[in-house]
């Protein structure tokens, strides 16, 4: 068990020094001069003279190694430079300041994904072939292939614009998360609830759930202490990898919403060009799918017998 955890780290280890490798890439490879944008965006005339301050002053002026090792020393004592829209602002803070809007998001969309799929899921695999069941389908894929900026668009026109029961935008009360959560959990939603009902479906063909009828156990312990503790092993892969994508999909989510955490700041940076925040938020981004995806191996091997030899 040992040696294979310790491979994971050393993956995922050289994984994280290639995404940080790729966000300096990404700006220090932009069509346009930095320098240049700093100027722009804060109303100064980008003159000769002034480019070339402005380069000395972000050490543009220094080899591209010399850079990206500055950059990643910076970066690991959270260190990202000063925002180039607010030069008084540094990006860790503006980071830190809209953080706890998102991670609220999120957690909220993920007790939702929680709460709905697992009941519906057990019942459509319980159920199988009936109406509900049927009807549940219908809505897998409606669910799975509308995209997340339409649903919405949909979820404000129905219950903000027409019927008026919550908020159209912004963090203005308990109230205005409903909305922007349950269009961020729509698809995790389809998708769980799928996962869930053919991991079951698949465990009933079981020869240990044919013993236990023989048994007398009843249908219902059979399927709650058996049936679903095997079923949910195949989720945790999946449910972990989707706390990375929750926080990643509030970028739009948060958008439409007005909702003023990171992914809001994101998209604003892109429009502002202020590149510090981009390289940031792709940092941060691509460690979190990282971080989790090692976590959620780890666990997988530690629950499953099978994998502990």
């Amino acid at each position: 068990m040992y040696p294979y955890i310790i491979k994971k780290i050393l993956v995922s280890f050289t994984t994280m020094l290639a995404i940080t490798l790729v966000a300096f890439i990404l700006v220090s490879f932009i069509p346009v001069d930095p320098s240049e944008v700093v100027l722009r965006v804060n109303d100064i005339r980008p003159t000769k003279e002034a480019v070339e301050s402005m380069k000395i002053e972000l050490g543009l002026d220094r080899p591209y190694h010399e850079r990206y090792l500055l950059w990643l020393g910076n970066a690991l004592h959270m260190d990202f430079g000063n925002s180039y829209v607010n030069r008084n602002r540094t990006v860790s803070g503006e980071i830190g300041r809209c953080m706890p809007a998102t991670l609220k998001l999120a957690a909220v969309s993920l007790g939702i994904v929680i709460l709905i799929s697992l009941p519906v899921g057990i019942l459509s695999a319980v159920f199988k072939d009936s109406f509900f069941d049927r009807c549940n389908r219908v809505l897998i894929y409606l669910g799975a292939s509308m995209p997340s900026f339409w649903q919405g668009l949909f979820l404000i026109w129905i219950f903000a614009v027409k019927l008026k029961l919550f908020p159209i935008s912004g963090n203005s009360g308990n109230y205005s998360i409903i909305l922007p959560a349950f269009s961020l959990s729509l698809a995790y939603i389809a998708i769980y609830v799928k996962i869930i009902r053919n991991s079951m479906l698949e465990n009933m063909e079981e020869n240990y759930v044919f013993y236990a009828r023989v048994r007398g156990l009843r249908k219902k312990n059979i399927i709650l202490k058996h049936v679903l503790k095997n079923s949910i092993q195949s989720c945790i892969t999946a449910l972990g990898m989707s706390m990375a994508g929750i926080l990643a999909g509030t970028v739009v989510i948060e958008s439409i919403f007005s909702w003023p955490g990171v992914g809001r700041l994101c998209v604003s940076a892109i429009f502002n060009r202020d590149y510090p925040i981009i390289q940031a938020y792709i940092l941060m981004m691509g460690m979190l799918f990282v971080v989790t995806n090692l976590f959620v191996d780890i666990i997988h091997h530690l629950l499953d017998p099978r994998l502990k030899n």
